[in-house]
């Protein structure tokens, strides 16, 4: 008890600080410049100009124009990113909370692109192709939600923000002092989420998804080589499923078809533990973030699995499939 209790102390605790450190410091880095940027337009009046060329692609989902900055910020940046731009609009708006699942559903499926789609192009996917099946099917899901919702008059009570900026004037110092409480809020964010999934990992949570899972990528048409890979991917994150996908790719160990349909089963669902907990906080309903997104995926990836199947090898390897890329 007490050796365990001096590694928990001594090495668990140290261990997950420099792992938040590391996020933090990352999405500081990527997210401080883009609200830098998204100020300057503001004080410019360009906000309403630029939601206005998002608009269509807003109604498509029934959101206001200003979800189209905060979407366009996840897919630069990252989710986090993402939910700092939120915080910053959402309380003018008067979000429902079928609106915030529907957004939150959009970040959950595209996010991260500059990064996430360079994985998986090294892992075997063509990037024009890596990029569509990201946006596309993020918008398709997103419209059956709206109008399922819409449908059934369900989640149509306004959202509760877990976290507001005060009210302020409009000095850029005040400015400055609210986005210091939203990286704080989304440091705090960061050490739940983060002290949470070390701990579902620790009660090994994952074992539980892929005694569930396997028997479904059978279907799917995704071997048994990459089947565990891919689950990892689902449960933990692309970088990490990606990243073991890269390497049994380049070792030859998976064939480009089976690493082909896990890395697209990826693309759109992935994370689901540490990600759909994220976009809760924001008032999302599990109906749309998780439900939704795991069904729809699997829908979609059985359906396009045996599409492939169906094209010739050549065009296979002309449009869809890339040889897997060696550093």
């Amino acid at each position: 008890m007490q050796h365990q209790l001096s590694s928990f102390i001594y090495e668990t605790i140290p261990s997950l600080a420099r792992e938040i450190y590391a996020v933090c410091l990352m999405l500081f880095k990527l997210t401080i410049p883009v609200l830098i940027i998204v100020k300057l337009l503001e004080e410019l009046g360009a906000i309403p100009y630029i939601s206005r060329v998002l608009e269509p692609v807003m109604q498509l989902v029934g959101l206001p124009d200003s979800m189209g900055l905060v979407w366009a910020t996840t897919l630069l940046t990252s989710i986090y990113g993402g939910m700092l731009i939120f915080f910053q609009l959402a309380p003018q708006e008067n979000l429902t909370v079928a609106q915030v699942t529907v957004i939150s559903t959009l970040m959950l499926i595209a996010h991260s692109l500059p990064i996430e789609l360079r994985i998986v192009q090294k892992a075997g996917v063509k990037i024009v192709f890596a990029l569509l099946i990201r946006v596309i099917p993020a918008l398709i899901l997103g419209a059956l939600l709206h109008h399922s919702y819409l449908w059934g008059d369900w989640l149509q009570q306004p959202v509760v923000l877990m976290w507001q900026p005060p009210v302020t004037d409009d000095s850029l110092l005040s400015w400055g002092l609210n986005q210091l409480q939203s990286f704080m809020m989304i440091i705090v964010v960061i050490t739940v989420l983060m002290s949470l999934l070390r701990f579902l990992r620790w009660i090994h949570i994952e074992r539980l998804m892929i005694w569930l899972l396997q028997p479904v990528l059978k279907l799917l048409g995704i071997g048994p080589q990459a089947a565990s890979l891919t689950i990892v991917g689902v449960t933990l994150g692309l970088s990490f499923g990606g990243g073991l996908l890269i390497r049994e790719a380049q070792s030859g160990r998976v064939s480009p078809k089976d690493c082909f349909s896990a890395l697209c089963l990826l693309s759109l669902c992935h994370s689901m533990i540490e990600d759909t907990l994220l976009v809760m906080t924001l008032g999302a309903d599990l109906s749309g973030v998780l439900w939704a997104r795991l069904i729809f995926s699997l829908v979609f990836i059985a359906i396009m699995t045996r599409v492939l199947n169906r094209l010739s090898e050549p065009t296979q390897h002309r449009w869809l499939l890339n040889p897997a890329i060696r550093d």
